[in-house]
């Protein structure tokens, strides 16, 4: 079995606790407006194929580093190759590494449950808590996104939930409230992570030839970012940026 795999980082220090061998895999059923791997989207675009044994020899490389954080499996949406990550993360068990993932929460299954009992922290992207909101940004449904955050406080796994703050987009006031009100009653939620929308990947949608509808859309400013960040304290929750 390999896994598809589009890149990997060696010192990641913003997908998790300490410093992280952060591993992108290929492949992704969203198609967010702002998405900055959107070289992730297909999964027959994949860089490498690594097996999990190959892959826990590129993560035993750094190893000294990383001993503080663990490992990180973003992409792209990672749960869409469960299998791979399930024997992977059983490697990291029995080396005693920390394992997090970086998901959308579209997708769940009773592989996927498998691999959640493995894993330590889920980084929990809910992009938008109105339904016709989130479909217009992602062009999927909201609603999987919250069954997952649901069964995730049913088995009681730490979660560090993301939202990117996107101007004209998820600035919202009442949307913010609401998203954030949602957030608050899940006793299993560490920590929200403000994430600020940037142009740093235009450059990838315009060498893949596809049409960026965000190019015109500006970075949101320290009052933005602050606004937000006292509304989801207003709600108790634990809030970085």
């Amino acid at each position: 079995m390999k896994g598809y795999i589009h890149s990997f980082e060696s010192f990641g220090t913003k997908d998790g606790p300490g410093i992280r061998f952060v591993l992108f895999l290929q492949g992704c059923p969203l198609r967010c407006l702002y998405c900055h791997n959107v070289d992730t989207w297909d999964l027959k675009n994949k860089k490498y194929m690594l097996t999990p044994e190959e892959t826990m020899h590129e993560i035993s490389k750094v190893r000294g580093f990383i001993k503080s954080g663990g490992l990180t499996v973003s992409g792209g949406e990672p749960l869409l190759q469960p299998e791979f990550i399930l024997e992977l993360f059983k490697l990291c068990r029995e080396e005693k590494i920390h394992t997090a993932i970086d998901t959308s929460g579209y997708l769940l299954n009773d592989r996927i449950k498998e691999v959640l009992d493995l894993t330590d922290l889920v980084l929990l992207d809910i992009k938008h808590i109105d339904p016709d909101k989130y479909q217009a940004l992602t062009s999927v449904e909201l609603k999987p996104t919250l069954e997952f955050m649901e069964y995730l406080s049913k088995i009681n796994k730490p979660v560090w939930v993301r939202y990117v703050l996107v101007p004209g987009y998820t600035d919202n006031e009442k949307d913010l409230k609401a998203w954030a009100k949602y957030v608050s009653n899940f006793k299993n939620v560490e920590r929200v992570d403000i994430l600020p929308f940037h142009q740093m990947a235009s450059y990838k949608w315009e060498g893949l030839g596809r049409s960026y509808e965000l190019k015109d859309t500006p970075a949101p400013s320290k009052e933005d970012i602050k606004k937000t960040e006292e509304i989801f304290k207003s709600f108790g929750l634990n809030t970085l940026t």
